[in-house]
């Protein structure tokens, strides 16, 4: 068992290193951090294509390892 959640941390980390890695910029500067926040908060400007795989990777990947992070602290 504590094999297993030991693969699944490191296969998750290194998954969520290269998704994160990959993403492109989404600030323009001082205004893009505030009028970009405003858009993302509320919905308004969605990922498409690559930038949707990857932003959907880094959160699976994300919850993936926080929860095996957590399982074998307590085993």
């Amino acid at each position: 068992m504590e094999i297993v959640l030991l693969v699944l941390i490191v296969v998750s980390s290194l998954v969520l290193i290269a998704s994160i890695l990959l993403q492109p910029g989404k600030s323009a500067g001082l205004s893009g951090s505030i009028a970009g926040g405003a858009e993302s908060l509320f919905g308004k400007k969605r990922a498409k294509g690559y930038e949707a795989m990857l932003e959907r990777a880094t959160t699976i990947s994300a919850v993936v390892f926080m929860l095996s992070a957590f399982i074998f602290s307590i085993i």
